[in-house]
């Protein structure tokens, strides 16, 4: 089917960043793609600010339909499937409420559903929009999907297996969202306690369906002052801990004994190795401390992670599901 002929939904979770919002919705409704043959639904995630008010300002004066959707659940990942529900459109793009979309994102990135090979998920580039300058070490060792950045060195690239695609810049056909149960929710709170589209994506790949990047599809992280901290970036590897042992347990469904003895002989010895030789290199004024340190986060969280697999029937029940369309 020609790209003329595809609709498409752009949905954007958001929380409490009206502000950020106004500049993500105004680069999805000025994009080059057909207007009558897109809209945007904005799915608000419990927000406390003027989000609504935004999206009514801008929905009574923009030029594509925008709709409003309230999903109490928190966590992205339930917006994102709310949201899809309510589609009626063959194609959607998921994007994130600080993010700035190229005014040619959507033709660039539908196009490459039209290749054909089976393609059931395209994503793009996704390059920093600093609020300030980074610091050197920053832009050294974590300009890369610890920011949720990406940039290939490959112009198009079609695949049978993960190629990195992230759910603030992820295009998929809705039939296939549905097939496959959708986003695998990951938020508790603050925490990442699932596996979000990494589950979905495992989920599609297992299908037979392919996925494809081009370098052509792309949009800007607006990342602020608050995400260049040391401390930012312990949270992030601690989150993609937790994450990480979920796919692990949804892959092996391991028992209570295999478990514990990953954390014994696996998590617990690196995460003193990888904190010992962050406390050396700092000593010794070696930047590469801060990637240990990343490290050391990492495996502590999958101690505590790993151990709540091994503890709590709940978790375990809620991580083998398949659908999370309910």
């Amino acid at each position: 089917m020609s790209q003329a002929h595809r609709t498409v939904s752009i949905i954007i979770p958001t929380y409490n960043r009206s502000d950020f919002l106004s500049f993500t919705l105004e680069s999805c409704i000025n994009q080059t793609y057909s207007k009558d043959h897109y809209e945007i639904i904005v799915a608000d995630n419990n927000s406390t600010d003027n989000t609504k008010a935004v999206v009514e300002e801008w929905k009574a004066k923009s030029g594509v339909p925008i709709k409003y959707v309230l999903e109490t659940r928190q966590g992205a990942h339930y917006a994102r499937n709310t949201s899809a529900k309510l589609s009626q459109s063959e194609i959607l793009y998921f994007t994130d409420d600080d993010m700035i979309a190229d005014k040619n994102l959507l033709k660039n990135i539908v196009k490459i559903f039209d290749l054909d090979y089976n393609i059931a998920v395209v994503g793009g580039k996704v390059l920093p929009k600093w609020e300030f300058d980074p610091p050197e070490w920053l832009e050294k060792y974590f300009k890369n999907g610890a920011l949720s950045l990406i940039e290939k060195s490959e112009k198009l690239i079609i695949a049978s297996y993960d190629i990195g695609i992230y759910s603030c810049h992820q295009a998929m056909l809705r039939s296939v969202l549905i097939e496959c149960g959708g986003f695998n929710p990951d938020i508790e709170k603050d925490k990442l306690i699932g596996n979000g589209e990494t589950g979905l994506n495992i989920k599609i790949l297992d299908a037979g369906y392919n996925f494809a990047y081009t370098d052509e599809a792309v949009s800007h992280h607006v990342i602020p002052k608050t995400r260049m901290t040391q401390k930012y970036l312990n949270h992030r590897f601690g989150n993609q801990a937790n994450s990480d042992s979920f796919t692990t347990f949804r892959r092996n469904e391991n028992s209570k004994k295999v478990l514990l003895k990953l954390i014994l002989f696996s998590h617990i010895p690196n995460f003193f190795k990888y904190l010992t030789n962050s406390v050396y290199k700092k000593m010794t004024n070696k930047d590469m401390w801060r990637l240990d340190r990343v490290y050391s986060y990492y495996f502590f969280n999958k101690i505590k992670a790993d151990y709540k697999f091994a503890t709590d029937e709940s978790l375990r029940m809620h991580a083998v599901k398949y659908s999370y369309m309910d």
